[in-house]
């Protein structure tokens, strides 16, 4: 089998270059190919399985825990495109790692933000389903970025995220020789005070998709920029790559805990001692 047919049903998906056997169930979804090494560098062990276009995906384990990372390049498009072909593959769960921009003074450059649900100021997820629908994460996914968070020690915020098309217009950021989208300052101010925590790309049709397809799927982001405060730093770029490495041993153990149980569905009551 090769990877020349745009046939969505063939084994090797024409985009990410990958097949059935080279994925976990549960794939990170970073933003920059070059992030992956740095993503697999906190693993027991891994290897690259497939390069293409902007696609990396490795394949490893962490803490014992198959584990899968693939990057999506820039934008909810391309994020989508990744998503499709790793469901097609057999991945089940989607946990975006990346950086961000936060629209919240309390959301400091260095921390985290977990994202509970995500404005959908993307098109990418209205070609999917209509826009009223709601792009929120996994309660289970949401749970064990958390719990991967206070493990490590890192401070994080858990909230709604903003996705857009644009990092220039679409977050209010002034374009070429000063240019200003109408209504900038005014949509991001109304997004403040709805209390969302910050602008990132992907997240919202991440979420949108594994909704659909029944799947499950959250996010993790670093704060690179505070837009309230003017802060802007590459801090602490591991950290969303570490609590969702970890988040994914803590998903096998809660579902274990599941099957262990007469639940359906996880709840904090379920013990996930091993």
């Amino acid at each position: 089998m090769t990877g020349d047919s745009e046939d969505p049903n063939e084994d090797v998906q024409y985009h990410l270059e990958v097949g059935p056997d080279d994925v976990a169930d549960s794939v990170l979804l970073p933003g920059n190919p070059e992030r992956v090494e740095k993503v697999v560098d906190g693993w027991d062990d891994h290897e690259v399985v497939a390069h293409h276009r902007e696609y990396r995906t490795a394949t490893g384990t962490h803490d014992g825990t198959p584990i899968s990372v693939t990057s999506t390049g820039i934008g909810s498009p391309s994020a989508a495109i990744a998503v499709e072909e790793l469901a097609r593959v057999g991945a089940d769960t989607f946990l975006r790692v990346g950086s961000c921009g936060s629209i919240q003074p309390e959301a400091e450059v260095g921390d985290l933000v977990i994202t509970t649900g995500a404005v959908r100021q993307e098109g990418t997820s209205a070609e999917y389903v209509r826009e009223d629908y709601p792009a929120a994460a996994d309660q289970r996914v949401v749970s064990a970025l958390v719990a991967a968070a206070e493990e490590l020690g890192y401070d994080y915020h858990l909230g709604v995220t903003c996705s857009t098309d644009s990092f220039y217009a679409g977050q209010s950021r002034p374009g070429f020789e000063g240019f200003e989208a109408r209504d900038s300052e005014a949509k991001i101010e109304e997004l403040r005070q709805a209390g969302v925590l910050n602008f990132e790309m992907e997240a919202a049709s991440i979420l949108t998709l594994a909704s659909v397809y029944g799947l499950r799927a959250g996010a993790v982001c670093t704060v690179y920029a505070n837009r309230e405060t003017g802060e802007f730093r590459t801090e602490g770029e591991r950290k969303a790559a570490n609590c969702a490495s970890l988040a994914v041993t803590y998903l096998e153990r809660m579902d274990e805990a599941v099957e262990r149980s007469d639940s359906d569905h996880w709840h904090a009551g379920l013990s996930i001692e091993r």
